[in-house]
């Protein structure tokens, strides 16, 4: 099944869950699971000559391209991508304006919250937002950030279009695999020459310091649970209590209390973390120890996007929290941890969360 990345680097893949309850085809999969290899600013084309906003057409009309790929609908809907399956894209990513919105200027570095759908014209199948969405909560969306180096679930020559771009916009962007994904492609199974067709929406917007941590006095940890110990800009040093059996149920402690806005389901959150297994403190992952860029991880929360531990521990905290999370395996990963992770089955983790923003 596939896994969406969620944040800027690999290992923020451990967190995530599968993104849809349908079975996407092996290729499809694979261009979006497939780490993410960015290219120069130079690789990138788009209908207005760079990252910039382009020339709009009215909320929901077609577009059409010369290899005669269209994409109809309007901002926030499902959108239908028509594209014969022997379309050729061009050598370099294009992209086009179907909507332009009025809302707050993606900026450069900036972490964006979108919706999206994607198709690979050769196998006809399209996977997005929209696929598996169940009742009236908020939809499973992408949040990554834009024009810097790092990782996401949406290829960087892809997302950077959106850089110049406003919140409400509609850009659907085209190319071949190899231009989206460079040498990675060919790792992952792919045909590079393939032709793969993205249609985002803008949804939300924010600058966030990647380097950002929980400012203020920290709490003492309750009894019970395990004690914490922060160093700027380093990962959380978390002691698991001697003799105590891991908790059956969430158990979750605010150690410090932040100022910011509420977060609610839907919200793209971009935290700090550290995340250790109960059963012998061993550290299997954080988000300052992340080698192509360390720092502030961005994900979507309430949406099973990740863990339901993190969907229920940090769903009504608020921006600037320090939040311990002690989550079972239930609300873990169970017996099905990610492959090639440091985590075994039915295993007990504890994270140490701060949320420095959200989008």
């Amino acid at each position: 099944m596939l896994r969406f990345t969620a944040g800027r680097s690999p290992q923020s893949r451990r967190l995530a869950r599968t993104a849809s309850g349908t079975r996407p085809s092996h290729r499809l999969a694979a261009a979006l699971a497939v780490p993410v290899l960015f290219l120069t600013a130079a690789a990138c084309g788009s209908d207005d000559g760079g990252g910039g906003a382009s020339k709009a057409t009215e909320s929901g009309s077609q577009t059409e391209s010369s290899s005669k790929i269209t994409v109809t609908g309007a901002f926030g809907e499902p959108p239908k991508i028509s594209a014969p399956k022997d379309v050729k894209a061009p050598d370099k990513v294009k992209a086009t304006t179907v909507t332009e919105g009025k809302g707050e200027t993606v900026e450069k570095g900036a972490f964006v919250r979108l919706d999206y759908a994607v198709q690979a014209p050769k196998e006809g199948q399209t996977q997005g937002s929209w696929q598996g969405a169940k009742g009236s909560g908020p939809r499973r969306q992408i949040v990554q950030q834009v024009g810097v180096k790092g990782a996401g679930s949406i290829p960087a020559p892809v997302a950077d279009t959106l850089v110049g771009r406003k919140v409400g916009t509609r850009v659907w962007v085209e190319g071949t695999v190899k231009s989206m994904y460079g040498e990675a492609a060919a790792q992952n199974g792919m045909n590079p020459d393939d032709t793969l067709v993205w249609v985002l929406d803008v949804v939300n917007t924010a600058k966030v310091d990647v380097k950002g941590e929980a400012k203020g006095e920290q709490a003492k940890t309750e009894a019970g649970m395990p004690e914490v110990k922060v160093e700027p800009q380093k990962a959380a040093e978390i002691t698991i209590p001697k003799g105590e059996k891991p908790p059956k149920e969430l158990k979750q402690q605010v150690l410090i209390k932040g100022d910011g806005p509420e977060v609610k389901a839907g919200d793209g959150l971009i935290a700090q973390y550290t995340g250790v297994l109960w059963d012998g403190g061993k550290k299997f992952d954080a988000s300052w120890d992340h080698k192509d860029a360390p720092g502030a991880t961005a994900f979507q929360v309430g949406t099973a996007s990740v863990v339901a531990g993190w969907d229920k521990g940090l769903v009504g905290k608020h921006v600037g929290d320090r939040v311990l999370l002690v989550i079972p395996p239930e609300e873990g990963y169970g017996d099905t941890p990610p492959p090639g992770s440091d985590i075994p089955k039915g295993a007990t983790l504890v994270f140490v969360v701060d949320i420095v923003g959200k989008v």
